[in-house]
Protein backbone atom coordinates (compact mmCIF):
# COMPACT_ATOMS: atom_id res chain seq x y z
CA UNK A 1 0.00 0.00 0.00
CA UNK A 2 1.48 3.57 -1.38
CA UNK A 3 1.90 6.22 1.84
CA UNK A 4 -1.02 8.51 0.07
CA UNK A 5 -3.45 5.58 0.50
CA UNK A 6 -2.44 4.48 4.20
CA UNK A 7 -5.21 4.70 6.83
CA UNK A 8 -4.93 8.33 9.08
CA UNK A 9 -5.92 8.65 12.80
CA UNK A 10 -6.50 12.73 13.63
CA UNK A 11 -5.29 13.48 17.15
CA UNK A 12 -4.34 16.46 18.94
CA UNK A 13 -1.01 16.96 19.86
CA UNK A 14 0.15 17.55 23.32
CA UNK A 15 2.60 20.17 22.73
CA UNK A 16 1.04 22.46 20.17
CA UNK A 17 -2.13 21.82 20.50
CA UNK A 18 -3.11 21.07 16.70
CA UNK A 19 -4.76 18.92 15.10
CA UNK A 20 -2.46 16.35 13.24
CA UNK A 21 -2.73 12.93 11.19
CA UNK A 22 -0.93 10.11 12.44
CA UNK A 23 -0.57 6.75 10.66
CA UNK A 24 -3.68 4.76 11.55
CA UNK A 25 -1.80 1.68 11.22
CA UNK A 26 0.03 2.75 14.67
CA UNK A 27 -0.26 0.05 17.70
CA UNK A 28 -2.35 1.31 20.72
CA UNK A 29 0.01 3.43 22.37
CA UNK A 30 2.48 3.57 19.48
CA UNK A 31 4.02 7.27 18.71
CA UNK A 32 4.28 9.51 15.97
CA UNK A 33 6.41 12.85 15.85
CA UNK A 34 4.63 16.03 15.40
CA UNK A 35 6.23 18.68 13.51
CA UNK A 36 6.91 20.46 16.48
CA UNK A 37 8.70 17.38 17.98
CA UNK A 38 6.16 16.29 20.81
CA UNK A 39 5.63 12.87 20.20
CA UNK A 40 1.73 11.75 18.93
CA UNK A 41 0.34 8.90 20.60
CA UNK A 42 -2.01 6.52 19.39
CA UNK A 43 -5.09 6.25 21.48
CA UNK A 44 -5.82 3.27 23.39
CA UNK A 45 -9.19 2.06 25.32
CA UNK A 46 -9.18 0.77 28.79
CA UNK A 47 -13.23 0.38 29.31
CA UNK A 48 -14.85 3.65 28.95
CA UNK A 49 -10.90 5.40 29.27
CA UNK A 50 -9.38 6.71 26.57
CA UNK A 51 -5.60 6.93 26.82
CA UNK A 52 -4.43 10.23 24.60
CA UNK A 53 -0.97 11.04 25.52
CA UNK A 54 1.93 9.82 27.64
CA UNK A 55 2.18 12.29 31.10
CA UNK A 56 5.03 10.34 33.04
CA UNK A 57 6.48 7.23 33.86
CA UNK A 58 7.97 5.82 36.76
CA UNK A 59 9.22 2.81 38.50
CA UNK A 60 5.66 0.96 38.72
CA UNK A 61 4.03 2.32 35.52
CA UNK A 62 3.28 4.87 32.97
CA UNK A 63 0.96 7.94 33.62
CA UNK A 64 -1.15 8.91 30.67
CA UNK A 65 -3.67 11.64 29.93
CA UNK A 66 -6.91 9.98 29.46
CA UNK A 67 -10.60 11.06 28.52
CA UNK A 68 -13.41 9.54 30.55
CA UNK A 69 -15.88 8.89 27.46
CA UNK A 70 -18.57 8.16 29.92
CA UNK A 71 -18.66 11.05 32.72
CA UNK A 72 -16.77 13.66 30.57
CA UNK A 73 -14.00 14.58 31.99
CA UNK A 74 -10.06 14.35 31.95
CA UNK A 75 -8.28 11.91 34.34
CA UNK A 76 -4.96 10.67 34.56
CA UNK A 77 -4.64 6.61 34.08
CA UNK A 78 -1.97 4.98 35.61
CA UNK A 79 -0.89 1.67 33.67
CA UNK A 80 0.83 -0.70 35.48
CA UNK A 81 4.11 -2.22 33.45
CA UNK A 82 3.41 -5.62 31.90
CA UNK A 83 6.82 -6.94 33.61
CA UNK A 84 5.32 -6.44 37.00
CA UNK A 85 2.07 -7.55 36.58
CA UNK A 86 2.74 -11.26 38.10
CA UNK A 87 5.40 -9.72 40.75
CA UNK A 88 3.32 -9.83 44.15
CA UNK A 89 5.34 -7.24 45.72
CA UNK A 90 4.76 -4.91 42.97
CA UNK A 91 1.11 -5.49 42.89
CA UNK A 92 0.93 -4.93 46.62
CA UNK A 93 2.45 -1.53 46.45
CA UNK A 94 -0.39 -0.61 43.35
CA UNK A 95 -3.05 -2.19 45.63
CA UNK A 96 -1.73 -0.05 48.25
CA UNK A 97 -1.44 3.07 46.57
CA UNK A 98 -5.12 2.62 45.29
CA UNK A 99 -6.37 2.06 48.68
CA UNK A 100 -4.59 4.31 50.34
CA UNK A 101 -5.51 7.13 47.84
CA UNK A 102 -9.41 6.18 47.69
CA UNK A 103 -9.92 6.24 51.89
CA UNK A 104 -8.61 10.19 51.67
CA UNK A 105 -11.01 12.98 50.97
CA UNK A 106 -8.06 16.89 50.58
CA UNK A 107 -7.65 18.61 48.44
CA UNK A 108 -4.23 18.86 48.49
CA UNK A 109 -4.25 14.68 47.84
CA UNK A 110 -4.67 13.02 44.40
CA UNK A 111 -8.51 11.79 44.10
CA UNK A 112 -8.59 8.35 43.36
CA UNK A 113 -11.60 7.56 40.83
CA UNK A 114 -10.92 3.55 40.14
CA UNK A 115 -8.51 0.57 39.99
CA UNK A 116 -9.74 -1.99 37.70
CA UNK A 117 -7.89 -5.00 35.08
CA UNK A 118 -9.07 -5.09 31.58
CA UNK A 119 -7.65 -7.67 28.77
CA UNK A 120 -4.41 -8.19 31.14
CA UNK A 121 -4.08 -4.56 32.26
CA UNK A 122 -4.32 -3.15 35.51
CA UNK A 123 -4.49 0.10 35.87
CA UNK A 124 -5.25 2.98 38.40
CA UNK A 125 -7.88 5.96 37.36
CA UNK A 126 -7.41 9.43 39.11
CA UNK A 127 -7.37 13.02 39.13
CA UNK A 128 -5.43 14.21 36.45
CA UNK A 129 -2.65 17.11 37.65
CA UNK A 130 -0.22 17.15 34.44
CA UNK A 131 0.75 21.09 35.32
CA UNK A 132 4.04 20.00 36.60
CA UNK A 133 6.07 19.03 39.61
CA UNK A 134 8.26 21.06 42.31
CA UNK A 135 10.62 18.80 40.92
CA UNK A 136 10.63 20.40 37.49
CA UNK A 137 10.17 23.78 39.12
CA UNK A 138 12.92 23.79 41.39
CA UNK A 139 14.42 22.56 37.53
CA UNK A 140 13.28 25.46 35.50
CA UNK A 141 13.80 27.84 38.32
CA UNK A 142 16.59 27.25 40.71
CA UNK A 143 14.79 29.06 43.31
CA UNK A 144 11.47 28.77 43.89
CA UNK A 145 9.96 32.09 45.38
CA UNK A 146 9.34 31.79 49.22
CA UNK A 147 5.76 32.47 49.26
CA UNK A 148 4.93 29.71 46.75
CA UNK A 149 7.36 27.15 48.99
CA UNK A 150 5.19 28.16 52.21
CA UNK A 151 1.75 27.64 50.37
CA UNK A 152 2.91 24.30 48.95
CA UNK A 153 4.33 23.33 52.72
CA UNK A 154 1.29 24.31 54.37
CA UNK A 155 -1.52 22.78 52.14
CA UNK A 156 0.96 19.22 52.03
CA UNK A 157 1.58 19.56 55.59
CA UNK A 158 -2.73 19.85 55.89
CA UNK A 159 -2.68 16.71 53.31
CA UNK A 160 -0.10 14.91 55.87
CA UNK A 161 -1.99 15.54 58.62
CA UNK A 162 -5.39 14.19 57.39
CA UNK A 163 -3.37 10.77 56.32
CA UNK A 164 -2.17 10.77 59.81
CA UNK A 165 -5.38 11.20 61.34
CA UNK A 166 -6.40 7.98 58.84
CA UNK A 167 -3.35 6.02 60.85
CA UNK A 168 -1.44 7.06 57.66
CA UNK A 169 2.41 7.32 56.99
CA UNK A 170 2.79 8.64 53.11
CA UNK A 171 6.78 7.58 53.88
CA UNK A 172 8.09 9.15 50.35
CA UNK A 173 7.78 12.73 50.11
CA UNK A 174 9.81 14.55 47.88
CA UNK A 175 9.77 17.58 45.21
CA UNK A 176 8.57 15.06 42.36
CA UNK A 177 5.79 13.58 44.29
CA UNK A 178 4.09 16.88 44.89
CA UNK A 179 2.20 17.69 41.53
CA UNK A 180 0.05 20.76 40.25
CA UNK A 181 -2.78 20.31 39.02
CA UNK A 182 -4.40 23.41 36.15
CA UNK A 183 -5.55 25.55 38.83
CA UNK A 184 -1.92 25.12 40.02
CA UNK A 185 -3.03 23.35 43.04
CA UNK A 186 -0.27 21.08 44.68
CA UNK A 187 -1.55 17.09 44.59
CA UNK A 188 0.43 14.99 46.92
CA UNK A 189 0.58 11.64 44.85
CA UNK A 190 2.36 7.89 45.09
CA UNK A 191 1.18 6.17 47.81
CA UNK A 192 3.28 3.20 47.26
CA UNK A 193 5.28 2.91 50.28
CA UNK A 194 2.35 4.33 52.83
CA UNK A 195 1.82 2.12 55.95
CA UNK A 196 -0.42 2.36 59.09
CA UNK A 197 1.21 4.82 61.62
CA UNK A 198 1.91 2.57 64.38
CA UNK A 199 4.05 4.00 66.49
CA UNK A 200 5.62 0.54 67.98
CA UNK A 201 5.95 -0.82 64.36
CA UNK A 202 8.65 -3.12 63.97
CA UNK A 203 11.44 -1.57 62.03
CA UNK A 204 11.85 -2.94 58.89
CA UNK A 205 15.30 -4.29 56.85
CA UNK A 206 14.83 -2.01 54.40
CA UNK A 207 15.24 2.06 54.30
CA UNK A 208 12.39 3.27 52.12
CA UNK A 209 12.28 6.68 50.59
CA UNK A 210 14.87 8.53 48.51
CA UNK A 211 18.17 9.58 49.98
CA UNK A 212 18.48 13.47 49.70
CA UNK A 213 14.41 13.47 51.89
CA UNK A 214 14.87 10.87 53.83
CA UNK A 215 14.69 10.89 57.68
CA UNK A 216 17.94 10.57 60.26
CA UNK A 217 15.94 8.03 62.07
CA UNK A 218 14.94 6.16 59.29
CA UNK A 219 18.40 5.83 58.28
CA UNK A 220 19.17 3.98 62.24
CA UNK A 221 16.48 1.75 61.67
CA UNK A 222 14.71 3.45 64.32
CA UNK A 223 10.56 3.63 64.87
CA UNK A 224 9.17 5.32 62.02
CA UNK A 225 6.46 8.07 63.24
CA UNK A 226 4.90 11.28 61.67
CA UNK A 227 7.67 12.90 62.66
CA UNK A 228 9.87 10.92 59.21
CA UNK A 229 7.38 12.21 56.93
CA UNK A 230 7.53 15.95 58.05
CA UNK A 231 11.32 15.90 57.90
CA UNK A 232 10.89 14.80 54.23
CA UNK A 233 8.15 17.92 53.77
CA UNK A 234 11.34 19.86 55.38
CA UNK A 235 13.78 18.80 52.77
CA UNK A 236 11.65 19.35 50.08
CA UNK A 237 10.89 22.83 50.92
CA UNK A 238 14.17 23.49 51.57
CA UNK A 239 15.10 22.60 48.80
CA UNK A 240 12.53 24.38 46.24
CA UNK A 241 13.30 28.00 48.64
CA UNK A 242 17.30 27.05 48.19
CA UNK A 243 17.68 25.52 45.38
CA UNK A 244 20.24 23.02 47.19
CA UNK A 245 18.96 19.56 48.87
CA UNK A 246 19.84 19.94 52.16
CA UNK A 247 22.86 16.98 52.14
CA UNK A 248 24.75 16.69 49.25
CA UNK A 249 27.46 13.64 48.93
CA UNK A 250 29.25 12.37 45.35
CA UNK A 251 27.26 9.02 46.28
CA UNK A 252 24.13 7.86 47.94
CA UNK A 253 25.67 6.48 50.89
CA UNK A 254 27.68 9.04 51.63
CA UNK A 255 24.50 11.31 51.65
CA UNK A 256 22.56 9.37 54.07
CA UNK A 257 25.22 9.47 56.29
CA UNK A 258 25.45 13.53 56.33
CA UNK A 259 21.79 13.02 57.14
CA UNK A 260 22.18 11.20 60.25
CA UNK A 261 25.95 12.87 61.12
CA UNK A 262 26.40 16.55 59.36
CA UNK A 263 24.75 19.68 60.60
CA UNK A 264 22.20 21.53 58.59
CA UNK A 265 22.41 25.16 57.21
CA UNK A 266 20.12 27.35 58.25
CA UNK A 267 17.88 28.28 54.61
CA UNK A 268 19.30 32.15 55.22
CA UNK A 269 22.85 31.49 55.46
CA UNK A 270 22.22 29.41 52.17
CA UNK A 271 20.10 32.20 50.68
CA UNK A 272 20.23 35.05 52.44
CA UNK A 273 17.02 37.09 51.37
CA UNK A 274 14.98 34.23 52.55
CA UNK A 275 13.40 34.83 55.80
CA UNK A 276 14.17 34.00 59.24
CA UNK A 277 10.92 32.97 59.89
CA UNK A 278 10.77 30.72 57.15
CA UNK A 279 14.15 29.64 57.73
CA UNK A 280 13.74 28.98 61.51
CA UNK A 281 10.71 27.02 60.57
CA UNK A 282 12.38 24.77 57.81
CA UNK A 283 15.23 24.23 60.68
CA UNK A 284 13.12 22.67 63.20
CA UNK A 285 11.33 20.76 60.54
CA UNK A 286 14.76 19.31 59.61
CA UNK A 287 15.81 18.52 63.50
CA UNK A 288 18.46 15.23 63.81
CA UNK A 289 16.13 14.35 66.63
CA UNK A 290 12.48 13.88 66.06
CA UNK A 291 11.57 15.15 69.74
CA UNK A 292 13.02 18.52 68.46
CA UNK A 293 10.59 18.82 65.43
CA UNK A 294 7.39 20.49 65.67
CA UNK A 295 4.78 18.58 67.83
CA UNK A 296 2.47 17.81 65.13
CA UNK A 297 1.41 19.33 62.28
CA UNK A 298 -1.15 21.83 63.52
CA UNK A 299 2.00 23.82 65.14
CA UNK A 300 4.10 23.28 61.69
CA UNK A 301 1.49 24.97 59.82
CA UNK A 302 1.49 27.85 62.24
CA UNK A 303 5.11 28.24 61.70
CA UNK A 304 4.58 28.35 57.92
CA UNK A 305 1.66 30.30 57.95
CA UNK A 306 3.10 33.13 60.46
CA UNK A 307 6.07 33.27 58.22
CA UNK A 308 4.00 33.48 55.03
CA UNK A 309 1.83 36.40 56.59
CA UNK A 310 5.39 38.10 57.42
CA UNK A 311 6.62 38.13 54.28
CA UNK A 312 3.10 39.59 52.90
CA UNK A 313 3.45 42.41 55.34
CA UNK A 314 7.16 42.91 54.18
CA UNK A 315 6.33 42.48 50.75
CA UNK A 316 3.67 45.37 50.66
CA UNK A 317 5.40 47.54 53.65
CA UNK A 318 8.22 48.01 51.40
CA UNK A 319 7.67 46.98 47.55
CA UNK A 320 10.25 49.72 46.21
CA UNK A 321 13.21 48.15 48.74
CA UNK A 322 12.60 44.75 47.45
CA UNK A 323 15.58 43.79 44.77
CA UNK A 324 14.71 40.33 43.43
CA UNK A 325 10.44 40.56 43.37
CA UNK A 326 10.52 37.02 41.69
CA UNK A 327 11.58 35.67 44.77
CA UNK A 328 8.80 37.38 46.45
CA UNK A 329 5.60 37.56 44.49
CA UNK A 330 3.83 34.26 43.45
CA UNK A 331 5.59 32.65 40.43
CA UNK A 332 3.36 30.09 39.46
CA UNK A 333 -0.21 32.53 39.73
CA UNK A 334 1.17 34.69 36.80
CA UNK A 335 1.44 31.84 34.40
Amino acid sequence: MSDASKPLKMVTCPGCQKRTFIPGDLPPLGTHQCSCGHALMMPMMLRQFELRSKVASGGMGIVYRGWDITLERLVAVKLMKKELIDDPQALESFYREARACARLNHTNIIHIYTFDEWEGERYLVMELADNGSLDARIEKLRLVPELDVLDVGIKIASALDMALKHDLLHRDIKPGNILFNSDHEPKLVDFGLARKAEVDSEVEDMVWGTPFYVAPEKIKREPETFLADMYSLGATLYHAVTGHVPFDAPTPEEVVMAQVNTPLTPPNLVVPEISQATSDALSRALAKNPSDRFMNYDEFIMALTAARSQLLVTQYQSPQENNEPKRITSWWRRQ
